[in-house]
């Protein structure tokens, strides 16, 4: 996979981070977006002592002029695309009445627009080239609601069903779309949310995430992953 570009969102750290430092590890030229430029620039500097080419661009992924302008950019430095993960996302938990309607739509409108925005960018390239990789980050929350996950398991069955719609659509020019819906990581968002101590004894690390990716990647041109579900083998 040595010959390949890829875009990551969201990867200044977590999972994004994570999946970024497990392709340059296999030879992908990585780049980053996010809206922290700091955590950007350090990731870079972390893939490049990997000796593949590495660049970010930050934007905020509803912003779609950003969006339109960033991912020019890291495309035109890298030389290409071949792979596209759409993992930049953003969680809260409350009661259907509690949480604001305005952060609401700021985590529906950052979940799926954000995905929407990146992919309309991206896909162009792809389908250009006539094969290419897009892996879409959902969850466990997309497949099932719970109580105060309103928002954040509407935001997820959205990009669920806007990935499957999509993977069936592209099919034919030889673009794979994977659906990832994982269950808890110990991802810095998980983390700050108090969902996890980040115990790697009975918690999923940002590490096993990154390799079902790079596995993924690896299955024969005619094979395609449609959907996977991440679990934990020994929860607390």
């Amino acid at each position: 996979m040595s010959t390949k570009n890829a875009i990551i969102t969201g990867g200044g750290r977590g999972l994004g981070k994570a999946t970024a430092i497990a392709f340059a590890k296999e030879g992908i030229n990585v780049a980053i977006t996010g809206r922290n430029e700091e955590k950007l620039k350090e990731t870079v500097k972390e893939l490049e002592a990997l000796g593949v080419k590495a660049t970010y661009a930050a934007f905020d992924v509803t912003d779609k002029a950003a969006v339109k302008t960033g991912i020019a950019q890291v495309i035109e430095t890298l030389g290409g695309i071949d792979i596209l993960v759409n993992n930049a996302g953003i969680a809260e938990f409350g009661k259907f009445m509690d949480m604001p309607a305005d952060r609401w739509e700021e985590i529906l409108l950052t979940n799926v627009m954000g995905v929407y925005n990146v992919t309309r960018e991206v896909l162009p390239h792809l389908i250009e080239k006539n094969e290419g990789d897009i892996f879409n980050v959902a969850s466990t929350a997309g497949l099932n609601g719970n109580p105060s996950t309103s928002a954040y398991s509407a935001s997820k069955f959205a990009v669920i069903g806007m990935s499957e719609s999509l993977m069936k659509e592209v099919r034919k020019n030889n673009i794979r779309v994977c659906t990832l819906t994982p269950s808890t990581i110990a991802s810095d968002m998980s983390i700050e949310l108090g969902l996890t101590d980040g115990n790697p004894d009975h918690i999923l690390q940002p590490e096993d995430f990154a390799e079902l990716i790079v596995a993924t990647l690896k299955l024969p041109r005619r094979a395609m992953l449609k959907t996977a579900s991440l679990w934990t083998t020994n929860p607390a």
